[in-house]
């Protein structure tokens, strides 16, 4: 180890590879960052493909409910009408 170039050959390599270990790392969480969040986005999207059929199924029912009373509203119309004028 008195070479003069394996003294410096050795601590080059060690500090190149921890650079290249450091770049790794961080493209890996820059990457992981960026799956998240679009995770996130394709959560949210369902979600409120979710809300909106229950919400338009809970309208539906109500707009079914308001039809159904005012059919009954009309029958029971028609039928004091007719029993009035027999």
């Amino acid at each position: 180890m008195n070479d003069p170039i394996l003294q410096v050959l050795v601590p080059v390599v060690g500090l190149v590879s921890g650079l290249i270990a450091t770049y790794v790392i961080l493209q890996n969480r820059a990457l992981l960052a960026e799956v998240r969040k679009e995770i996130a986005e394709w959560e949210n999207n369902i979600i409120a493909r979710i809300d909106g059929t229950y919400v338009r199924a809970g309208e539906c029912k109500l707009r079914e409910e308001l039809v159904q009373e005012r059919i009954s509203a009309l029958a029971a119309r028609a039928s004091r009408s007719n029993r009035m004028a027999r």
